[in-house]
């Protein structure tokens, strides 16, 4: 009997093999994107000292404006919006996790939109 294994299942193992290989520090911490149906997350993450540096999402004040919090646009926003956060504290490099997600779409374009205002990775 072959055992069936759900979508949810698959990304987690995905998440897990990328987490056994990505890690972040201080100078490089790494960049969490997480996307729900009505949300788009990032944070910046230095797992050494267990601590959460920055974090940007569509719940923040700033991004009241948008009619759609869960679409591409809605992710450019959130990958400026952490790289400007990351720039004041003086951080210039991460670590991407997609956290199992596929890189295209929201994930893809927020990862643009973080390089496009001065993240390197």
């Amino acid at each position: 009997m072959i055992k069936k294994t759900s979508r949810k299942e698959t990304r987690k193992s995905r998440h897990l093999r990328i987490r056994n290989k990505v890690s972040g520090t201080s100078e490089t911490p790494r960049l969490c994107v997480y996307t729900s149906l009505q949300h788009i997350y990032a944070q910046l993450i230095d797992d050494v000292n267990g601590v959460t540096l920055a974090t940007a999402s569509t719940l923040d004040k700033d991004m009241d404006d948008l009619a759609n919090k869960s679409n591409i646009d809605a992710a450019k926003r959130v990958g400026s919006s952490i790289a400007k956060k990351a720039q004041e504290k003086g951080i210039t490099s991460v670590v991407f996790d997609r956290n199992g997600r596929k890189y295209h779409g929201k994930v893809s374009a927020l990862a643009d939109a973080a390089r496009e205002n001065g993240l390197v990775f």
